[in-house]
């Protein structure tokens, strides 16, 4: 005899095994790119699939195993079909993702895509285990989610490594008490793009987790020792390195989709966002944005983390103040997944209090990138224009960082 129970946990299964052919249908859609791609050639630069996986990836990667010295933009743009120059990624990444640039690059490609699709699958584990869901059901609902969304697409459509550094700033802020060690790993791991590396060694420091922070950068600059030393005896030593990196730097900062005040760039931080929204930008603006922010984000941070139920929120505003300080785009708000998540389900269970508001407003501004799909772009640029299109993902991040300022300030008031 079926019991109402019964019936209950039959239809839950039922749900979760819909949603999860639901992503695997969307995984195999985010799949697709990596092996219809073409080869790169001069001809089909502006080809969008698998762009930062050929730009940042493999002939960088194949440009090192040769020789060269693939930071140097002028080098990297005369050897190789390249549209973006290889930005200053730790040195070590030349040799962690070399399995993908070894074989032909349709392979390398589908490989590289997978390994992000497993990412995200780790990335979503981890986000049910912090907001102490049905691990099963709770990996599948917020992985469908995460492959279905424009950020989870966006890794493997154009083949970032943001999953990988997703994956190891939520580890690192997991970990951090219960396993200083593994916390470490993986702020080392952070620390292959330094814009998320810096700004997390930075914040673990003054949260408490001094022997984290210290610990783990050291393991990430002893890892890119060797690769840098050789790039300088291969270079002519440090001066001529130097004024590579000077170079790549000056590149960076004058393309049309990295510089601070251009109207087409995507980035979402306070210093981006605010030139596009006003179309003025103050003198200083990014030094003083980097050290305003994390100051500010730091100190609630850690006054978040002494009062109850603010550990999450802390590590919400943690990841903000990482991706509103420095130059960062839309995708990179993944590694806040796992803490979002988290603060969804305490903003929920704790909605009858009437402050814990700000918080959920926050979540749900979070939620405006993850849900920038091509439909909602195209009525966006319809309806206000290309402006404000590259500007939206960026203004709710910022906002959602202020609003979880204003919450936090609160809190820990109302907590004393």
């Amino acid at each position: 005899m079926i019991t109402t129970t019964n019936r209950a946990g039959l239809a839950r299964a039922v749900l979760v095994a819909l949603v999860a052919l639901a992503g695997a249908a969307s995984a195999f859609r985010a799949l697709r790119p990596s092996w219809e791609v073409p080869l790169p050639t001069e001809e089909n630069l502006p080809e969008e699939r698998m762009q930062d996986f050929r730009d940042a990836l493999y002939f960088p990667i194949r440009e090192f195993l040769g020789g060269g010295n693939p930071y140097d933009p002028a080098v990297m743009f005369a050897h190789w079909p390249v549209r973006q120059n290889f930005n200053l990624y730790q040195p070590y990444h030349l040799v962690l993702h070399l399995p993908f640039a070894l074989p032909d690059y349709r392979v390398g490609a589908v490989a590289f895509a997978l390994a992000c699709l497993v990412l995200l699958v780790v990335l979503s584990v981890m986000a049910a285990g912090r907001a102490r869901l049905p691990l099963v059901a709770g990996t599948v609902v917020i992985g469908t989610l995460l492959v279905t969304s424009q950020v989870g697409k966006a890794q493997m459509y154009i083949g970032q490594v943001n999953p990988l550094v997703a994956v190891s700033v939520a580890g690192a802020l997991v970990l951090r008490e219960s396993n200083p060690r593994w916390a470490s790993a993986a702020l080392a791991l952070a620390w292959l793009k330094p814009q998320f590396g810096l700004p997390l060694a930075l914040l673990l420091f003054v949260r408490g987790n001094r022997r984290v922070a210290l610990t783990g950068t050291a393991i990430a600059a002893a890892a890119s020792l060797p690769v840098a030393a050789l790039l300088v005896v291969r270079g002519g030593g440090i001066g001529e390195f130097v004024a590579v990196i000077s170079r790549n730097l000056e590149w960076a900062a004058a393309t049309g989709y990295g510089a601070v005040d251009s109207m087409t760039a995507q980035r979402i931080d306070l210093p981006a966002v605010f030139f596009r929204t006003t179309g003025w930008l103050p003198p200083a603006a990014e030094l003083l944005a980097l050290c305003g922010v994390l100051a500010v984000t730091a100190l609630l941070a850690r006054r978040l983390d002494r009062h109850e139920g603010g550990s999450e929120v802390a590590d919400v505003v943690s990841c903000l103040g990482i991706v509103v300080a420095l130059v960062h785009q839309p995708g990179d708000v993944l590694i806040a997944v796992p803490a979002l998540v988290a603060l969804a389900v305490l903003c929920w269970r704790r909605r009858a209090e009437a402050h814990w508001r700000w918080a959920g407003c926050a979540v749900l501004l979070l939620a405006v990138p993850f849900a920038h799909l091509h439909f909602v772009d195209t009525a966006v640029r319809s309806l206000f224009g290309a402006r404000a299109s590259v500007t939206l993902d960026g203004l709710a991040v910022v906002a959602a960082w202020l609003v979880l300022v204003v919450f936090a300030v609160r809190h820990t008031r109302r907590a004393t």
